[in-house]
């Protein structure tokens, strides 16, 4: 077997998995946001009950949008490992901007602009498998407007159910966000984590370690296990952005918000669509608070959201093509 497939697979498992990791600590403000800023956990436990759920998601739930994501979008046959790697270093590389910045963006949508831009200059436009690109467009596409319709049913069936209630009501609200948050990381794991495993078969695939694509435990223990120690330290820039500068977080809130989080993004993960969470948390948050009181919503801080979720494909589709043509000299 000629050495350089080997260590080519090293290199894109690790990357994978530091992508994983990434994808955990960038997210993991989707998650526990509410939770803490609403007062119903300190932010250690609240990141740790999230990491043990974002573990045991892909377990309970299987792997359909792993399939999507790495059987779905690009013609296996045409690949190399090198536009794979490609395409990680241009997601990693946007994570981490995107972090520094404090600005809430999408590992999904990094890492399919990733796929499809090294994918294209390396073999052309015909190597993007329309049917799976429009499945995760629409899947991309769809979820925040669903998060936040979601989000602004469920606050308002929230508010009608607890009427005249005393505000000792809250004390309610804070321990079931205990549960809320157990179901929003199961979730979580169970769609982002999964983009990993499907990016680690991929190229299993395509070194010829596998003879189809079929994702093997081990794979699914070592993704799950990526994004939960990412998600267990926390990225606290996004957790700040999400929790409290778009309106005063309460415990009605992290608790509507989260089972319209966790609603849409654990539906689309059954049908293999992959979302961006931190898109449905977003809109999700802003739909719960909307329905109480629309000028209470700082809709300004959309603007920095939006340009991230616009400019995202295009830029790590240019830098994965960028990438792909730079390997070959080192």
């Amino acid at each position: 077997m000629n050495l350089d497939i080997p260590l080519a697979l090293v290199l894109l498992i690790g990357l994978s998995l530091v992508f994983d990791f990434l994808n955990g600590f960038h997210d993991s403000s989707n998650i526990v946001a509410t939770v803490i800023f609403s007062g119903a956990m300190p932010p250690r436990p609240a990141l740790l009950i999230a990491a043990a759920a974002h573990f045991a998601g892909p377990f309970l739930f299987g792997v359909a949008v792993a399939t999507t994501v790495g059987d779905g979008l690009v013609d296996i046959d045409l690949l190399h490992t090198s536009v794979v790697i490609s395409a990680l270093l241009s997601a990693v590389v946007w994570n981490l901007v995107t972090w520094y910045l404090g600005i809430p963006s999408s590992s999904s949508h990094a890492l399919v602009g990733g796929l499809i831009g090294a994918a294209i200059v390396a073999n052309g436009p015909g190597v993007v498998l329309i049917p799976g690109l429009v499945k995760i467009l629409i899947a991309l596409l769809v979820s925040p407007p669903l998060g936040l319709l979601t989000g602004f049913v469920i606050m308002q069936i929230t508010l009608w159910l607890g009427r005249g209630a005393a505000p000792s009501i809250n004390n309610l609200f804070r321990r079931l966000q205990v549960l809320t948050l157990v179901g929003l990381g199961l979730s979580h794991g169970t769609n982002d984590g999964q983009k990993t495993m499907g990016v680690i078969t991929l190229g299993l695939v395509v070194s010829g370690r596998l003879d189809h694509f079929a994702v093997p435990l081990w794979v699914v223990a070592v993704s799950a296990s990526a994004i939960a120690l990412g998600t267990s330290l926390g990225g606290w820039r996004l957790i700040r952005t999400l929790g409290g500068k778009m309106f005063r977080i309460r415990p009605i809130h992290g608790f509507t918000s989260q089972i319209a989080g966790a609603s849409v993004i654990l539906g689309a993960a059954l049908l293999g669509g992959p979302v961006s969470t931190t898109q449905v948390m977003s809109s999700a948050i802003m739909g719960v608070g909307a329905a109480e009181r629309i000028s209470q919503v700082r809709w300004m801080i959309l603007r920095d959201m939006l340009v991230a979720w616009l400019l995202t494909i295009p830029v790590t589709a240019g830098l994965a093509a960028l990438a792909w043509l730079v390997l070959p000299a080192l």
